[in-house]
């Protein structure tokens, strides 16, 4: 891009210019009051030549062309510094001007990203933006370290009506008169001087006018005096005198007083005057000046003698440190180096003035004269820049001169701004906006707030122009600009500035600035008046949960505040508090499926469907339903729709969260619905898609839908919502009247100041491709409303929420019809029988526990012998006979026992017909309970066969206590059937030790069982041994009954649990251990737990079962002869197949089997021993024939087996055999008779499969001790 025609071009070619210096009687001046304006005022407009098209030489031998030349007119008293604190306010009523008209813009909706993005460049940046630039540039005007505001010319103008104008001139330029800059020798006096005489036509003739400058010309110089003149017009405010000068008003010809004495000849004249004075007398006085200093400077300064002199020179002495460095004059080489630097700039010889400027910045540097210096590297970076030479270099002179005024400190701040604006202008045109953004931020930090803020504003529209697109940055500055406007007192500013900013954030997840912007947008917005804008804004930080409990309490305050200045309550769509989880929602109708608690509702339906599965007629099971029984006419055909009944309330569960940590006060609660009493099939389907979607998409007001007293009634609910709190809540719409009832959303009042609704959205997903659903609803909110149906509610009385393991206890099941017909047919199911079961009409009169004790004779409740496998299902009729009349209570007996440990839910659904004709014909009531099972007592049992006595066993029974804190005591163990035997051990007739089992511990008693269902068990013919044995001391009398109901069929149900019973193998057996709850308060009822144990066995698991019988001591005279002893071997097939058993004896086996005496174990006598005293061997022949005797037997055993050396015998199920053995004895001993093994096989049979794991095997002998004595 040309650099002239950028606008840092213009901008140079405007402001830095040459500058008249005017000096006016006070005659002169008030002439060009009568037309309300100043004689610099008059003239201004004039001073840009846009096609001035003169010649220029100025250096060089070839002359070039100005196309275009300004010149500034400036009263002499303004040719000095001005003052911070005037420019400074000059600058703010800039800025107060834009933020008094941005105004009307702020009621208008903020802008968004696509809007912004197609802006241009010339739109994103207001004008008066420019207009503050060019006002902050100026602030540095006629300093003393830059020449190009230097006066290059001065105007001296008198009145035709001045008394002896001739020494009104020299009057005019006495040095009182003159700007302090001059006398002080800074600037140049000598500079050249023009005369006006300036005439008003409505003094008179121009004669005397002419003759005044004759006589000027005679003495002033012939081509330096000038006659003006003005208000030539006789009407001030006639129509000629507007039409006039109005087209000048562009160029700053404004005239206040709204009178005019200029007619077109008058301005013709000026711009005559103008054109004259800057071609002919100025440009070429500044060619002169031009070429006269540079032969100075080349004669002095130039060439490499001169270089190295001047160096020398300036290095002769130390120059102390100094922001401006020595005093120059306007008379030194270095200020004339900078007067013909800065008049090349000004007539466009750039590399004439970047030489100099060149040559000039080795001097201040030397010097250290670093604000000179700077000035210098500021011009040479915009010499480079209208060359359109080396960026390079020129960013490097901008830098250097930026970080030289920074390092000078207050003084060179703001000449640091000027050349920061400069250089952002420089880097925007050459399309480097992110640079000058970062330029114009620097800059930023060096200016007081107001400033700071429209130069941030200019950093964010650089980012926005940036390549790519830098939205975040652009946003970020925005705010910063906005805070500095706010902090200045400039509110329109700020809330623009943070307007332009919320599209940035509007989709982002930044939420703490997102709050801040709308919070101080919202604030500001509310401190111009503008309430409804600022409560609109403030909506949306009101549920910020992540900001601290001072900033949300700011918030919230802030907008109640704002809210009550309105006086008037507000309808807000959507308020944001509370939160209103609107995938919580659960639509709670009532047809043909009733609940018993709003926790049933939450049980997920197809829980449901499998436990009715079998409780609902097998009408329904084939996927019908009541609705198919209707005429295709009838509106219940409508699948689309669910149905409630009249008078029955529709509950809409909700939860709602305060996102605050401060409590709020939410009021009105309610549902708003609609309900239509029309019926037809063709509207119901309207209303369930076409109102949908128009509620959806217009957001009606919340006005349109008023509650109908007549049609339904709307429950209103009041809470308080602690810091952080959700709460679910239950809403309530009750329909009076058959017809479509339509949920539409919820309204609430927030602290009886803010009325907040939301409808209700239905996501829809269309049907697209074959075999996919159509259109899907999130909610169903249509209800076809029928006619009033009896209905029961229910609940179980006295179920515990907590209880132990084997807990027993008697609970109710309470039934009430609220209606005033009845209903009949009544069935339930429940899905765990293993915890509840139902009982019978007369357990409702019993007494537990008491109920249970042998010593009560109720016949009905035992469950004999053959019915055991008969256990009771889940599924329970109630007798065919019972009705609930209409307002009447109806009680059932159920029985709960604590299985196992751990949570479980219960569900329990009742089915009822109606006996009047209603549009459903049954109904169901569903009721959901949640128990938690703790762990009380752990019991174990560990069986081992009795090796002396065959179908005995020996049982240790592990107690474990796994509470924490409560004690048990063992009331009874019972064995299940009457096939089993259970009693102490020979040893103990009692175990009254084992009172109770404290917490943590553990306890282990031994018992004996028996098999009484055996030929030889004595116990089972004289009854001296039962299935129940006491723990607790004297509780013979408090026994409980375990073949009675519900101890039974729970035990059942535990069989079914830990094993089928089709498939548990005979010989297995069941232990119930009945225990109590000790309890620490004497008044509590006594509770009692039962623990069933079942499919016990034996540690051994072998099909066979051996024992051997005989004489334990015998007596022999072994003087005489060897000694026979009979004995039999007995065995038994415990399993259910024919066995086949084989007996191997060995008269030789292992030593380990033998038991000798200590005195014998190292004689090497092998494993026998000869137990005879002193006495015994008297009776022997000698001792010699005894001791031969011993010597001669060590080679043979000492026992051999005389009887066969094998048997084998074919066993029945369930059958014994004795098979009879004999031993030869050669020696008195005790001998241990087990030297002899069994070999067995199983062969399977038509009735059922034999165990891999027991189709053989075999085992060794038990030890048989016997004790052989030496006879007399």
């Amino acid at each position: 891009m040309d650099p002239l025609r950028s606008y840092l071009g213009r901008l140079l070619l405007e402001d830095v210019t040459p500058v008249v210096m005017v000096l006016t009687t006070p005659l002169a001046e008030a002439a060009c009051r009568k037309s309300g304006l100043s004689f610099v005022d008059m003239l201004s407009p004039f001073s840009l030549f846009k096609k001035i098209d003169v010649p220029v030489r100025t250096a060089s031998d070839q002359p070039y062309r100005l196309q275009q030349f300004k010149i500034r007119m400036v009263y002499a008293s303004d040719v000095r510094k001005q003052d911070c604190e005037v420019a400074d306010a000059r600058i703010k009523l800039v800025v107060s001007e834009a933020n008094e008209k941005a105004l009307p813009d702020l009621l208008s909706d903020p802008p968004q990203l696509k809007d912004v993005l197609n802006k241009p460049e010339a739109e994103l940046c207001p004008l008066w933006i420019k207009k503050f630039n060019r006002e902050l540039i100026r602030t540095l005007s006629f300093s003393d370290h830059e020449t190009f505001d230097h006066p290059v010319a001065c105007l001296l103008v008198v009145s035709s009506k001045d008394k002896e104008p001739i020494s009104k001139f020299a009057d005019l330029f006495n040095a009182n008169q003159l700007p302090p800059l001059l006398n002080e020798g800074i600037m140049d006096p000598q500079i050249l001087k023009h005369y006006l005489v300036l005439h008003e036509q409505q003094d008179g003739p121009q004669e005397i006018a002419v003759n005044i400058l004759a006589e000027m010309r005679t003495t002033l110089g012939l081509n330096d005096c000038k006659l003006l003149s003005i208000n030539s017009s006789t009407q001030a405010d006639g129509s000629d005198a507007d039409n006039s000068w109005s087209t000048y008003k562009a160029h700053g010809l404004h005239n206040h007083e709204g009178t005019c004495f200029l007619n077109m000849d008058d301005l013709n004249e000026i711009k005559d005057f103008m054109q004259d004075f800057a071609s002919n007398h100025i440009i070429p006085y500044m060619e002169q000046k031009i070429r006269v200093l540079n032969q100075q400077v080349a004669t002095t300064r130039k060439g490499f003698r001169n270089q190295i002199k001047n160096l020398w020179w300036r290095k002769r002495d130390d120059v102390p440190e100094a922001a401006n460095g020595p005093m120059y004059t306007f008379t030194s080489i270095e200020s004339q180096i900078r007067v013909l630097s800065d008049y090349a700039f000004m007539l466009r010889d750039y590399e004439l003035a970047l030489s100099n400027y060149r040559l000039l910045s080795t001097d201040y540097k030397l010097d250290k004269a670093w604000k000179r210096f700077a000035g210098v590297q500021e011009m040479s970076g915009l010499c480079y820049f209208m060359l359109d030479q080396s960026r390079k270099d020129a960013e490097y002179c901008m830098e250097n001169a930026f970080t030289t005024y920074l390092r000078i400190g207050s003084s060179g701040q703001r000449n640091a701004t000027r050349c920061g604006l400069w250089w952002a202008e420089m880097l925007k045109t050459r399309g480097q906006h992110r640079e000058a953004s970062t330029v114009y931020f620097r800059i930023s930090n060096e200016e007081p707030s107001l400033h700071s803020a429209v130069l941030l504003e200019q950093a964010a529209c650089c980012y926005l122009l940036s390549s790519p697109r830098m939205l975040r940055k652009y946003g970020f500055h925005l705010i910063l600009a906005g805070n500095s406007y706010y902090l200045s007192d400039q509110k329109q500013h700020a809330v623009r500035a943070y307007r332009n900013a919320l599209f940035v954030y509007k989709q982002n997840p930044w939420s703490y600035i997102n709050n801040h912007v709308h919070f101080n947008v919202g604030r500001w917005y509310g401190v111009l008046g503008i309430f409804d804008v600022a409560i609109k804004h403030l909506l949306e930080v009101i549920a910020c949960s992540h900001q601290s409990l001072t900033t949300q309490s700011m918030f919230l305050n802030d907008f109640f505040h704002f809210v009550q200045s309105t006086g008037e309550k507000f309808d807000v769509y959507k308020l944001q508090l509370p939160v209103f989880n609107m995938s919580s929602l659960r639509v709670v109708n009532e047809d043909h499926r009733t609940y018993a608690s709003n926790a049933d509702v939450d049980v997920n339906e197809s829980i449901w469907q499998e436990l009715e599965e079998e409780l609902i007629p097998s009408s329904s099971v084939v996927r019908t339903n009541w609705l198919d029984t209707q005429p295709k006419s009838s509106p219940f055909r409508n699948n689309k729709a669910c149905v409630c009944v009249a008078g029955e309330a529709v509950k809409l569960n909700v939860e709602l969260k305060n996102p605050l940590q401060i409590s709020v006060n939410v009021s009105g609660i309610s549902l708003i619905c609609q309900l239509s009493t029309n019926l037809n099939a063709s509207e119901t389907g309207a209303l369930t898609t076409a109102a949908e979607e128009d509620i959806a998409s217009t957001k009606p007001s919340i006005s349109t839908f008023e509650s109908d007293g007549n049609n339904f009634t709307v429950s209103k609910l009041d809470i308080v919502l602690g810091g952080g709190e959700t709460k679910r809540i239950q809403l309530e719409v009750t329909p009076k009247v058959i017809g479509i009832l339509k949920l539409v959303g919820i309204r609430w009042t927030l602290s009886d100041s803010v009325v907040g609704y939301q409808y209700f959205e239905v996501a829809t997903q269309k049907k697209n491709k074959k075999g996919k659903r159509g259109a899907r609803r999130s909610l169903n909110t249509n209800l076809i409303v029928i006619k009033g149906l009896p209905k029961l509610t229910g609940y179980i009385e006295c179920l515990p929420t907590k209880a132990f393991t084997g807990d027993l206890q008697l609970l109710t099941l309470n039934l009430r019809n609220q209606s005033e017909h009845a209903v009949k047919n009544i069935k339930m199911k429940i899905s765990h029988p293993r915890f509840v079961i139902p009982g019978d009409s007369s357990d409702l009169d019993l007494e537990f526990p008491q109920c249970l004790r042998k010593h009560v004779q109720s016949d009905s409740n035992t469950v004999s012998e053959g019915t055991k496998e008969n256990v009771k299902g889940s599924l329970f009729a109630f007798p065919q006979g019972i009705k609930i009349q209409g307002g009447t209570t109806f009680s059932w007996p159920l029985w709960f026992h604590a299985a196992t440990p751990g949570n479980f839910s219960l569900y329990l659904s009742l089915y009822y017909e109606m006996e009047s004709t209603t549009d459903i014909p049954y109904r169901t009531l569903r009721m959901h309970y949640n128990v938690e099972v703790l762990p009380s007592l752990d019991v174990s049992f560990a069986i081992s066969m009795c090796s002396s006595r065959l179908q005995e066993y020996i049982v240790r029974m592990d107690v474990i206590n796994k509470t924490p804190s409560d004690s048990f005591a063992l009331n009874q163990l019972s064995c299940v059937g009457t096939k089993w035997a259970v009693s102490t051990l020979p040893s103990r007739d009692s175990i009254s030790f084992v009172e109770t089992i404290p917490a943590n511990q553990a306890v282990s008693c031994f018992f004996k069982i028996k098999d009484l269902s055996t030929s030889s068990c004595i116990e089972a013919a004289d009854g001296s041994c039962g299935s129940d044995i006491v723990l607790s001391p004297g509780g013979s009398t408090d026994v409980f009954d375990v073949s009675r109901t519900p101890i039974t069929d729970f035990h059942y149900q535990e069989r079914h649990q830990q094993g089928k019973l089709a498939k548990v193998p005979r010989g297995l057996l069941d232990f119930i251990l009945i225990s109590k709850a000790v309890a620490v308060n004497s008044s509590k009822s006594e509770q009692l737990l039962s623990h069933h144990t079942c499919h016990c066995s034996a540690l051994s698991q072998n099909p066979v079962w051996w024992l051997m019988e005989g004489p334990r001591t015998i007596t022999h005279d072994f003087s005489k002869s060897c000694c026979e002893a009979n004995i039999q071997l007995v065995i038994h097939n415990s399993s259910e197949h024919n066995t086949t058993v084989r007996v191997v004896t060995s008269d030789c086996m292992a030593e380990k089997s033998q038991t000798a005496p200590s005195h014998e174990s190292a004689s090497g006598q092998g494993g026998w021993h000869d137990v005879s005293l002193e006495n015994d061997i008297k009776a022997i022949a000698s001792t010699k024939g005894t001791h031969s005797q011993k010597q001669s037997s060590e080679s043979i055993s000492p026992f051999v087996w005389c009887s066969l050396s094998s048997a084998q015998v074919d066993l029945k199920p369930d059958s014994s055999a004795k098979i009879p053995l004999k031993v030869c004895i050669f020696a008195p001993g005790t001998y241990n008779f087990s030297t002899y093994e069994l070999h067995w096989k199983v062969h399977s049979s038509e009735s059922g499969h034999v165990d891999e794991n027991v189709t053989s095997g075999g085992g060794q002998g038990y030890p048989f001790y016997v004790n052989v004595l030496q006879g007399a």
